[in-house]
């Protein structure tokens, strides 16, 4: 054990020891959606149900997510791994184009919804609260889709399955 700077890469040293449970940010319409995969997504609040998000102000969902003012919480399941690479940038596939080959609906908010999502919580926009280089956003839950299986989740640069 060694103490370090508080720096921006010691913090990511830091955090990368934590695991986290894998989600998959969605919001937009048409061909205006956009998606990132996160292990930010928490409950801020259960009475009255909202959830927290943290994105990165430079990411493509967060213009989306403003424009739209909805975001879904899509918590995902170890068979949903490529699809996580893709919503994360692995391969630099972006937009529209990373929702191609998988099933969405969409429930009150009108955000993306994964079909087969472990769950999905569809928010609108209450907050937005921008600091450095992220905004956190504070979704009201319109509804709430329960679907099967465990979530996955992320720890030291690698994903993990609950079984």
């Amino acid at each position: 054990m060694f103490d370090t700077p508080a720096d921006a890469d010691n913090l990511k040293q830091a955090l990368r020891r934590l695991g986290g449970g894998v989600s998959i940010v969605t919001a937009g319409e048409g061909d205006v959606r956009s998606g990132a995969t996160v292990t930010s997504a928490t409950a801020l609040s259960v009475d009255p149900p909202r959830m927290l998000v943290s994105l990165n102000r430079t990411s493509s969902t967060w213009p989306v997510v403003e424009r739209f003012r909805h975001f879904a919480v899509n918590v995902v399941g170890s068979e949903h791994q490529g699809l996580a690479n893709r919503f994360a940038g692995i391969g630099g596939v972006k937009g529209v184009e990373r929702y191609l080959g998988t099933e969405w609906t969409r429930l009150a908010s009108g955000a993306p919804v994964l079909e087969d999502a472990v769950a999905a919580l569809d928010c609108e926009v209450e907050e937005a609260i921008e600091r450095h280089s992220h905004v956190i956003i504070i979704g009201r839950v319109l509804t709430i889709r329960l679907g099967h299986g465990n979530s996955l989740l992320y720890q030291n640069g690698r994903y993990h399955s609950v079984d």
